[in-house]
């Protein structure tokens, strides 16, 4: 049985996401764009896509672009910049089990500081997993477990404050272990990603391609 998120979750999301600044900015995450733009465009998944800044630039890449939110207000705001920039996507709102995805439905899937619930983390990996062919990428960039000492000295980097909610290398080999691991690095990065990732922090970054489907039973 999949858990679901609380309404404290959300509402913090719809809060941030109804101000009128991009809460990160417009730009696309710098390993996002690094990473996307070795490869050939097909069909993508952005998870807990936001205010869709690198939805936005997949698009602009010609890839056909998927994203999703639980915040209404960050799809208003990802819809908007999308036309902005004369892209579409398609964007969904709401529980990722939900929403209909189908097995093996996209080339590549992103998730770019998506820190889900601890509780519900693995099992939202394992159905992402899902969602991509043998053969797909998934590009991940997420705050490392080594990051709360960061976030305590300058709380303007932003991240979780729970540990649980951070992400080793350790999760990502157990999450994604029917990956081929291209690159799985933890690094300490300058981040200047519009209000709320501002300075230096811990982060874990992985690139890894589907090589079978996993058996989640």
């Amino acid at each position: 049985m999949l858990l679901i998120m609380t309404d404290a979750w959300l509402n913090k999301w719809e809060e941030r996401y109804r101000q009128e600044a991009y809460a990160f900015g417009i730009a696309p995450n710098a390993y996002f764009q690094q990473q996307i733009d070795k490869l050939v465009p097909g069909a993508i998944l952005l998870a807990a896509e936001g205010e869709g800044r690198n939805a936005v630039y997949a698009a602009k890449l010609d890839w056909d672009v998927s994203a999703f939110d639980i915040s209404q207000e960050g799809q208003k705001k990802a819809l908007r910049l999308a036309e902005q920039n004369g892209v579409t996507m398609t964007y969904q709102v709401g529980e990722l089990p939900d929403l209909q995805y189908r097995k093996g439905q996209f080339d590549a899937c992103a998730l770019i500081y998506a820190h889900f619930p601890a509780a519900i983390r693995a099992q939202y990996h394992r159905l992402l997993d899902s969602y991509v062919r043998v053969g797909g990428i998934i590009i991940l960039e997420a705050f490392s477990k080594n990051h709360l000492a960061y976030r305590l000295n300058n709380t303007n980097v932003g991240g979780p404050t729970d540990l649980a909610n951070l992400i080793s290398m350790e999760d990502i080999r157990a999450d994604f272990a029917n990956y081929g691991v291209i690159e799985l690095v933890e690094e300490v990065i300058n981040l200047n990603e519009g209000l709320y990732h501002r300075g230096q922090g811990a982060v874990t970054r992985f690139v890894g391609r589907k090589i079978r489907s996993a058996n989640h039973s």
